[in-house]
């Protein structure tokens, strides 16, 4: 170990540390719902369908796309996280390169890929000729700047690990308010259509990614960014390929249980199916409120382990956690007392409404019941425990199943958002019990 690689001490963790980290993200989430209802709305001036459809189909397939590719976040913080608490500056520095190296060589290779990636997404998920033929204009564009979107991943996750989540803000409100500008200019200004929105997004996300390394720019003062020798290091990007790989997995079986929730859920007909839809929403609110306390934990743990600081860490974990249940109580109190007034902005139809409020209970439940996993998923992954992860993702995808089959049938949707919520406990359980192995390995 060099002089510079030294665990500097750690930082004391206090409630304003955690919540200079957790109240950025928090509000960068809340532009993203934004986002997406100009898309819809601008188009939706057009007084046509078929362009509204092509735009929702055509963002569900690249998003979808670019979300395989979110471990580079995750792994990102941890990775960079434990460099900063172990003081390795020039891994840091180092990191920032591999990453963005990393993110621009999958989005070419997505540009590559894109025909035989595009043609089975329309074979998953048809549509009539005038929409697909609209959705394959919209991603014809889109993918170009598939190197920018997937590079901003792993860009977010570093400056997370350093606790620069106020650039994370700066970030996603720039990405964001550039893209509904262009959405307004290009569709209702010079009546471009559904190619006009994605062009939008386009030079939002290049935008970005240039926006994105000026606000890292400290790191390129260091000579090590292109110390090659260190940025393609075996050793290093072994580590990498490891940590990302078993989020990649945990993260395809998460999907997997929302996904089959999904399928299961249409088989009770298209009223129970809308108001699933809608009380979906609910539990997208509850992750973007426990994101920054999470990140905040992701953050700390993640440099409490470079330190080789146990105390600094249960105290990280601790702090995020309190603040996470704080949250998770007044989103639970918030949906008991608002929710049917949520459910009737999202819904119009009386019947998708009442099918909603009946379910709602769950909604309720759900902060609480699912603290645990979110939380601990920070947890874990700034320690970069991502095998334990992955394992316990599998055991608790295997609960859900289990679950599934036993309570559906006798209880119908119930029985199924039952299951949902028993997924999120077992999730949160068996985390739990791998913690102590992960303070152990702090010191």
């Amino acid at each position: 170990m060099t002089a510079e690689a030294a665990p500097r001490s750690p930082r004391a963790v206090t409630h304003a540390r955690v919540l200079k980290i957790a109240v950025p993200i928090v509000i960068s989430n809340a532009t993203v719902p934004l986002l997406g209802a100009v898309d819809t709305g601008v188009v939706g001036q057009m007084g046509a369908a078929a362009p509204i459809g092509a735009v929702g189909i055509g963002a569900i397939i690249i998003t979808a796309i670019y979300w395989v590719f979110g471990f580079l976040r995750m792994g990102t913080t941890g990775l960079a996280a434990q460099a900063e608490g172990a003081g390795e500056g020039a891994e840091v520095a180092a990191l920032l390169t591999r990453v963005l190296l990393i993110g621009l060589a999958a989005g070419a290779a997505l540009i590559a890929l894109q025909w035989p990636l595009f043609a089975a997404a329309f074979v998953l998920a048809p549509a009539s000729a005038e929409v697909e033929g609209l959705a394959q204009g919209y991603l014809a564009i889109r993918v170009w700047s598939a190197p920018a979107a997937i590079a901003i991943y792993g860009l977010t996750g570093w400056l997370i690990a350093l606790e620069r989540t106020r650039a994370v803000l700066v970030l996603q409100v720039w990405m964001n308010g550039v893209n509904i500008l262009l959405d307004l200019w290009f569709v209702l200004g010079l009546g471009w259509g559904v190619e006009g929105v994605a062009f939008a997004t386009f030079l939002a996300e290049w935008s970005a990614l240039a926006l994105g390394l000026w606000l890292c720019r400290d790191a390129f003062r260091r000579p090590e960014w292109r110390d090659w020798a260190r940025v393609m290091d075996g050793e290093r990007l072994r580590r990498m390929a490891v940590v990302n790989t078993d989020i990649l997995i945990r993260s395809l079986l998460l999907q997997a249980v929302f996904v089959s929730f999904l399928f299961i859920g249409s088989d009770f007909g298209d009223v129970t199916l809308a108001a699933n839809q809608v009380l979906m929403q609910f539990l997208q609110i509850t992750a973007y409120a426990l994101d920054g306390f999470a990140f905040a934990a992701e953050a700390i743990v993640g440099q409490a382990m470079g330190a080789k600081s146990r105390a600094t860490l249960r105290r990280g974990a601790s702090i995020s956690s309190l603040w996470g249940g704080l949250s998770s109580l007044g989103m639970a109190a918030a949906f008991a007392l608002a929710g049917p007034a949520i459910i009737d902005l999202m819904a119009t139809a009386p019947e998708v409404r009442a099918e909603a409020r009946v379910f709602l209970p769950w909604m309720v439940a759900a902060p609480i019941l699912g603290l645990a996993s979110w939380m601990l998923d920070g947890i874990f992954i700034g320690a970069t425990r991502t095998a334990d992860m992955r394992n316990m993702m599998a055991v608790s995808f295997a609960v859900y199943v289990a679950a599934a089959l036993a309570l559906v049938p006798a209880l119908g949707n119930h029985g199924l958002w039952a299951a949902l919520l028993v997924s999120f406990v077992a999730r949160g359980v068996t985390l739990g019990l791998r913690y102590p192995a992960l303070e152990r390995a702090a010191s």
